[in-house]
């Protein structure tokens, strides 16, 4: 089991409602749930059972079910295998699994996992915390539940099963290019406490083994670099197209001009330089975590 396998199964038995509220801003998503509610309810319908015995024969109450069948709740995979078998679906709803599980994260999750899918290259420069991409799922959970006001912990949830599912762009053959350029701030800061925060830094030290990543840390004491002003990433695409992102400059949006793309590059650029060489960056985090 890799490591992002476990992270699933941890996040699964950890969950104990049938289903996540779909974002509501995702049209997408609000239709995806909605239709496959419907077909739930008419294949219920259509064999005459009711809905608190179609509950008890999926293990769910019968309020859940109004829930899910009305398009308020996003059914999980192991439910619509249950129901499929119990109203005798013939593989109609499990076949809808792959919209679903599209559909359980929030819009904007999830077209940056479908950027960071077809990236071929990938440049990340944070001021402020690790990449989402380099996050155990403890600390994730811990930095996602500083937020104020405090998420409920279903929305918590949600967020921290989007960010692992974002990893497995580290599983694509051929792999992408990944480099990321960390501040020592983000590093030293105990993010979930001493062992989430060992367990992180333990983490960076296996990622940055993989061949197709290089991780970069920044010392606080250098400070004259363009990168004072946010992160900066790159995203690099076959095609030649790429699109990037800098906080104060473009008002923080994506852009896809190239003369724009030019001046992203061009800072990161600097930023690598000014940094520690990745060998040096894996004694830094070696030495840090041998003083925690």
């Amino acid at each position: 089991m890799t490591q992002v396998d476990g992270e699933a199964a941890q996040l699964k038995s950890e969950a104990d409602e049938p289903g996540w509220e779909v974002d509501p801003d995702d049209d997408w998503g609000l239709a995806v749930v909605a239709t496959v509610g419907r077909q739930v309810k008419l294949r219920r319908e259509a064999v005459g059972m009711r809905a608190c015995r179609f509950g008890e024969a999926v293990g769910y109450g019968e309020d859940m079910i109004y829930k899910l069948e009305s398009g308020k709740r996003i059914p999980r995979p192991e439910f619509l295998d249950r129901a499929d078998e119990v109203l005798g679906a013939g593989g109609l709803l499990s076949a809808m699994k792959e919209d679903v599980e599209k559909v359980r994260y929030p819009k904007k999750v999830r077209d940056l996992a479908d950027l960071e899918a077809k990236a071929v290259e990938l440049l990340s420069y944070g001021n402020h915390n690790l990449h989402g991409l380099l996050q155990t799922i403890e600390y994730a959970r811990s930095l996602l539940g500083t937020r104020r006001p405090v998420p409920p912990e279903e929305q918590l949830e949600q967020a921290v099963a989007a960010r692992m599912a974002r990893k497995t762009v580290f599983d694509r053959s051929p792999a992408p290019e990944f480099s990321f350029v960390l501040e020592e701030t983000t590093l030293r800061r105990p993010v979930g406490g001493k062992m989430v925060w060992r367990a992180q830094l333990e983490h960076l030290l296996e990622v940055a083994q993989l061949r197709n990543v290089e991780i970069q840390v920044m010392p606080t004491d250098r400070w004259d670099h363009p990168g004072t002003g946010g992160r900066i990433q790159v995203l690099k695409f076959g095609d030649g197209t790429a699109v990037g992102r800098m906080d104060d400059e473009f008002n923080g949006r994506p852009v896809h001009d190239p003369r724009q793309l030019r001046i992203l590059e061009l800072r990161y650029g600097i930023i690598r330089a000014e940094a520690l060489t990745a060998r040096e960056s894996l004694a830094f985090i070696e030495e840090l975590l041998g003083e925690t």
